[in-house]
């Protein structure tokens, strides 16, 4: 599987929504299973389903309180930096 670049898939009716099956052997080499949290995104042409690791969550976390801190203050940290 790996290496393998696309796959051909619909979408199935899932309740009032929609779904799209992810194949056994897919799931098995990203490492998810129902309890990853998946993050989807969009540049208005195409979906990116990136499995979330708690990696990305702590960096997320980190960066925002850095750009809080910047915003904060900023002179401070100026003068820190010479």
């Amino acid at each position: 599987m790996r290496g393998a670049g696309t796959m051909q898939k619909r979408l199935v009716r899932h309740g009032n929504s929609r779904a799209i099956v992810i194949d056994k052997a897919v799931l098995d080499l990203l490492g998810i299973d129902d309890s990853t949290d998946l993050r989807v995104t969009t540049d208005g042409t195409s979906l990116k389903i990136t499995p979330t690791r708690a990696s990305d969550v702590r960096r997320a976390r980190l960066n925002d309180a850095l750009d809080r801190i910047e915003g904060r203050y900023p002179d401070t940290l100026k003068r820190l930096a010479e």
